[in-house]
């Protein structure tokens, strides 16, 4: 909410006048240098075909359900074979706009609440400075954050100051200004090949929906005929490590899990020899969901980075912090202190569908400037798609697609 402090000078105004754990070498377990884990119960998961990404040549064939899982380009790959599905046939704009429609409709309840307030302000009324200070203060409603509702505001006001303007009008321009904010955050994943296996790290807070988005990365990456590994790494709760298993199953992934309780250090340690042996091009790391504020688990996310890197120097390839939307500014204090213990690359923005306050990715950007991969309105593969800055500017204006 803004400041409502009589004494505030007007928005027109200012326009114009942690607990470490003791040991974390699993090296130094052995005297051959691996951690004696491989004895553990559940080992790779038997109900997986056993030849399942053996190499990468020998990659399991994509369900059909999954099949033409969207995912930006890797590196390496040839460029007529970019944006092509699994059989080989390139997404049909009768797809892009399938997404459009997924998206716009998923960010309804934001651009919806923005909307209302445009036309509630902007209907045969002169622009003036109260109405400047309501438009601010709705925008900063919607979690874009200050400095962005500051900079929109701004723009809705440079030449039309006591003129009429339309609602129309101001939603074009709330796009245009949300999509400059947005721009440069928005990024591909892109998986260098010349790294193998890959090593993605998924992390996040407790219903974040890390698992899910681990399940939906694997089919995309699938879908491009990479080999891929699952690492259930979220040790703490039984019903994640079989959520992995089901997403291994559907999409022909193996999984490496072991039982509840298990070190998830020493998991991810076995899982990265596994993947190398195996000739996997990406390996997607599962960790537990953790509050932000508690010291012990941040500095047990510090640990399993550390392992992997007795393997692998420049493990984590990616660390990919998934949000949930609806947690509106409680997002931000996430992404600053997990991008101190793990050194976040990249964000995914789950549940856009269930929330009025999509506008905190805009807030996000403003602030951190991470790059953002993937947003997602749905439960379904095909509702995670890369992030385009102007598609997602013109839904939370409530405006129409582009070509």
């Amino acid at each position: 909410m803004a400041d409502t402090d009589p004494d505030k000078p007007t928005l027109f105004s200012r326009l114009f006048g942690r607990k470490a754990e003791t040991s974390d070498d699993p090296a130094a377990a052995t005297p051959e240098g691996r951690p004696d884990y491989a004895a553990a119960a559940g080992d790779l998961a038997p109900a997986l075909p056993s030849d399942a990404g053996a190499s990468a040549g020998a990659t399991p064939a994509l369900p059909a359900e999954l099949a033409g899982a969207d995912l930006q380009p890797a590196a390496g790959i040839a460029p007529e074979d970019r944006g092509a599905a699994p059989g080989g046939t390139s997404a049909s704009p009768a797809s892009s706009a399938g997404w459009w429609r997924r998206l716009s409709e998923g960010m309804r309840r934001t651009s919806s609440s923005l909307s209302e307030s445009v036309t509630s302000l902007f209907t045969k009324r002169k622009l003036d400075a109260a109405t400047l200070d309501q438009l601010e203060d709705a925008l900063v409603q919607a979690d874009l954050g200050v400095d962005a509702a500051a900079r929109i505001v701004k723009a809705v006001a440079q030449g039309r100051y006591d003129k009429e303007v339309s609602p129309a009008e101001v939603k074009a321009i709330l796009a245009g200004e949300v999509e400059k904010v947005l721009e440069p955050v928005a990024k591909p994943l892109t998986v260098d090949r010349a790294r193998r296996p890959f090593v993605i790290l998924m992390i996040g807070v407790n219903g974040s929906g890390k698992t899910t988005t681990i399940g939906k990365l694997a089919a995309k990456f699938r879908g491009q005929g990479l080999a891929v590994m699952l690492a259930a790494g979220d040790t703490f709760r039984a019903a994640a490590i079989e959520q992995l298993k089901v997403w291994g199953e559907r999409t022909g992934a193996p999984v490496l899990a072991r039982e509840q309780g298990a070190d998830a250090a020493g998991l991810a340690f076995d899982a990265l020899a596994e993947a190398k042996a195996r000739g996997i091009d990406v390996l997607l790391v599962d960790t537990a969901g953790r509050l932000q504020n508690k010291a012990g688990l941040m500095a047990e996310l510090e640990k399993i980075v550390r392992v992997m890197k007795k393997l692998d120097a420049s493990a984590p390839h990616a660390v990919l912090l998934v949000l949930d939307a609806t947690v509106g500014q409680n997002a931000l204090s996430q992404v600053e202190l997990f991008r101190q213990t793990a050194g976040v690359t990249g964000l995914v923005m789950t549940k856009l569908d269930g929330t009025a306050r999509g506008g905190i990715l805009v807030a996000l950007a403003a602030k951190f400037g991470v790059p953002v991969h993937f947003i997602g309105v749905g439960e379904a593969v095909e509702d995670l798609e890369p992030f385009a800055a102007r598609d997602f500017a013109r839904a939370i204006a409530g405006l129409e697609a582009t070509a």
